[in-house]
């Protein structure tokens, strides 16, 4: 059967990330972020859209706490909270020792507590986004937050750190390396604890955020298909990396127009290749970058969209 995609529009630009809720008043909702701060709640039938809260940054990766509560990597002010009901914002966690975040972008939150997070560069935002990509600049950062509130580096030197999933068991985490086509595991326990490898690699596109569904597999959002032009800037000599990222838009390496994730077991086995057929989908809905498995349905949102969808397979 041929997935189908159907686009729940939203007031306001570039829908980056959703995160369905699986219990109380809102089970079956979907929240998600906008370019202009915004934070909305879309009905499960797309039917009713509520805008709860503003952050007056740039929201990007969202998760439910283990108090109901929305997590909101902000990528100009940090990780963030907010209450649903009141849309009540609270800062969290903005600093690294002692230096501002550059991209906060995902998050994965522990049975615990413990917030696992990414911080996508040290030298770029996230208005400069594609600078970072094509220097292949290296610096993102794989960041844990405890209930105490302190802030540790756990991995760095990563190619755009961005999604972050943790495994069924909880005894690894994983975060995408968008610049890498990869997705790194960090074990943190067992007899690996400490270790790194990789959960999948050679991907088919530049994976954005990752998520683990209800199904307990982890998906992985397909921004992209490939490029061989960007890769062969990404290993050029650093002056025509620069020089590359100074041209007018109209003459840089653009995404190209994809709709489609994977899904991966805790093993790294491929379970699920969803890509939606482009003659039919992709005139009008393209660049994946958040992905959510709720119940056999697969939410995604778009940096590039002023909508939400859902891929019914």
């Amino acid at each position: 059967m041929t997935p189908t995609l159907t686009t729940h529009p939203v007031p306001g630009y570039g829908a980056e990330d959703v995160v369905v809720c699986g219990h109380g008043a809102d089970e079956g909702a979907v929240f998600t972020g906008t370019a202009d701060g915004s934070v909305f709640r879309v009905s499960h039938d797309g039917a009713k859209v509520d805008r709860i809260a503003g952050t007056q940054g740039r929201p990007l990766g969202l998760e439910l706490d283990l108090d109901g509560r929305l997590l909101v990597c902000d990528a100009r002010r940090g990780l963030l909270r907010i209450d649903v009901r009141t849309g009540g914002v609270e800062a969290i966690a903005r600093d690294v020792d002692g230096h501002p975040m550059r991209f906060c972008n995902n998050a994965a939150i522990a049975s615990d507590g413990t917030v696992w997070f990414s911080d996508s560069s040290t030298k770029f935002g996230v208005d400069d986004w594609k600078s970072d990509f094509v220097q292949n600049t290296r610096t993102g950062r794989l960041l844990r937050l405890d209930v105490d509130g302190t802030v540790t580096v756990v991995l760095d030197g990563l190619a755009f750190a961005n999604g972050v999933a943790l495994s069924r068991a909880e005894d690894f985490v994983a975060v995408a390396e968008t610049g890498a086509r990869t997705v790194v595991r960090r074990w943190l326990t067992g007899p690996n604890a400490g270790a790194r490898d990789l959960l999948c690699s050679d991907l088919p596109g530049y994976p954005d955020n990752i998520a683990r569904g209800s199904d307990g597999l982890i998906w992985v959002s397909i921004a992209s298909p490939r490029d061989s032009l960007v890769e062969r800037l990404q290993t050029g000599p650093m002056v025509l990396r620069r020089l590359a990222t100074r041209l007018p838009q109209r003459l840089q390496p653009a995404p190209k127009r994809t709709v489609r994730v994977q899904a991966y077991d805790d093993d790294g086995r491929l379970i699920h290749d969803v890509d939606v057929d482009p003659k039919t989908q992709r005139a009008s809905y393209h660049m994946v970058t958040g992905v959510r498995e709720y119940q056999g349905r697969i939410w995604v949102g778009s940096l590039h969209e002023s909508a939400i969808a859902v891929i019914d397979l």
